[in-house]
């Protein structure tokens, strides 16, 4: 096997972590609307089930950093396996266990923490691996997965669900739904232990001989000499300048953290997971899509996610992480005026549709994968298991926020009888939208075809050495 093809499938297998976390979110699209029949559940409280694991994914984050930087990115990812397998055996409420909602908020919030871990881990493994000039189309490997786990899993709970009546899908279908996910789980967790660890961990805790042969196992001997002199005068410089215990509140690293943390804040403030958690409710109650139908829009939801993403790894490397969040964004905030404008003058239909494939589409080329490469490059060395778990953690935290007041405001008196006529919730997201092209302006620098060693002394000349 060549070194090109054997270093994309090791970043295959560490993004079946990101495969799981699609997965994992997304089998929640279809369940949620069966399961709130079982549980009989209010907005509120379905908001809560659906929200829970991503309180999880949250606690996942917080601990990744850490994690990572003493089991080392490998076993980080297989504790996380070890946690979705977990989860989704338990998920599907098996007959022994109580039928109760607390009991699948807690196998959610179990699979949460181990989206949480991986979130992290994965995309971090992948920029460590991978050399300066596929490190973007590689990162984005992660984000692919994701979409791949959302587009799989919409055909598992259709074809699924196709199996069954209404009134079975509300008493074992949605069960189903939830087991379909061990089949990635128990591949993901087998997998992993083959993966090598990443190099700059090895060469971190003084494991030097080891860091030498996974880089030279993964690319041409020049190219592996390089990449290993790069990584061991970084790590020099942070021994030098006793920047292994940097913190990342001090006056120079904190900027980076807080942009870090915003651009995370602001994916998720686009309305992404609001569309693919509740986008059985939408078909079906904003706009008039009848029940047989609401799986198969899940589907073509999916469908476009997925395909946008391949536009988004053939881009990024070319032309550059900023272009792709200008263009996604006007395109995101156009699809949200068709659909927010159509429920508005009560012309839903077609034109609707259009407009949520098209901010789906949008995302899936720019907010959706270039947040993820951005996000394992801009941290130093010193802090970057530190930063990126502060930064998840905001992602996560953002997710839960957005994921538990959908439904609230969806299904407001405001929003349902007052002037915005069902339009709210789109109209809202738009505005964040609009923040992400002037915070992408004035903060971002681009990144596209630079070491990771290289980049830290790009973000300095901006923001500070990190000492």
């Amino acid at each position: 096997m060549s070194k090109n093809a054997l270093l994309t499938l090791i970043t295959i297998v560490a993004a079946l972590g990101g495969l799981l976390f699609g997965y994992d979110t997304g089998v929640i699209n279809g369940t949620q609307f069966y399961f709130s029949k079982f549980f009989d559940l209010d907005p509120a409280m379905k908001g809560w089930v659906v929200g829970s694991a991503l309180l999880g994914c949250l606690v996942g984050a917080v601990a990744a950093g850490s994690l990572a930087n003493t089991l080392g990115r490998k076993f980080t990812l297989i504790l996380a396996a070890f946690l979705f397998t977990v989860s989704a055996a338990g998920s599907g409420m098996p007959s022994f266990l109580p039928q109760e909602v607390w009991l699948l908020v807690v196998f959610r919030i179990i699979g949460g923490v181990g989206i949480g871990l991986a979130s992290m881990a994965a995309p971090t493994y992948i920029a460590e691996i991978a050399p300066a000039s596929r490190r973007g189309v590689l990162v984005t490997f992660y984000q692919l997965a994701i979409v791949t786990g959302f587009f799989v899993v919409f055909l598992a709970t259709y074809f699924i669900g196709a199996g069954f009546t209404e009134a079975e899908n509300v008493s074992v279908g949605w069960r189903w739904m939830f087991w379909s996910e061990l089949i990635p789980c128990l591949l993901f967790l087998v997998f992993t232990f083959f993966i090598p660890r990443s190099p700059r961990w090895l060469v971190l805790k003084g494991r030097e001989d080891e860091a030498r042969r996974v880089l030279e196992m993964l690319h041409e001997p020049d190219a592996a000499a390089k990449e290993l002199e790069s990584i061991k005068n970084s790590i020099r410089m942070e021994v030098n300048r006793e920047e292994q215990s940097v913190s990342i509140w001090q006056k120079a690293a904190l900027p980076l953290v807080i942009i870090g943390t915003v651009l995370s804040i602001l994916q998720q403030f686009t309305g992404i997971n609001a569309v693919l958690y509740y986008g059985g409710d939408i078909f079906e109650k904003a706009l008039g899509y009848g029940q047989e139908d609401v799986l198969k829009q899940q589907i073509l939801l999916g469908a476009v996610n997925f395909l946008f993403t391949f536009v988004a790894m053939f881009t990024v490397d070319r032309f550059g992480r900023k272009p792709l969040i200008y263009l996604g964004s006007v395109g995101m905030v156009s699809g949200f005026i068709l659909l927010g404008g159509s429920l508005y003058l009560d012309q839903v239909g077609l034109i609707s549709l259009i407009g949520v494939l098209m901010f789906i589409g949008s995302f899936a080329l720019s907010m959706g994968p270039v947040v993820w490469v951005l996000l394992s490059e801009m941290f130093p060395n010193s802090i970057r298991s530190a930063a990126m778990s502060v930064a998840v953690a905001a992602q996560w935290a953002a997710n839960y926020v957005v994921s538990q007041s959908f439904p609230v405001i969806a299904e407001s008196q405001a929003n349902l009888e007052g002037i915005w006529n069902r339009s709210l919730p789109y109209f809202l997201f738009s505005v964040f939208i609009i923040t992400i092209i002037w915070f992408t302006h004035r903060y971002l620098v681009e990144t596209k075809g630079k070491s990771l060693e290289e980049l830290e002394s790009v973000w300095a000349k901006k923001y500070g050495e990190i000492k």
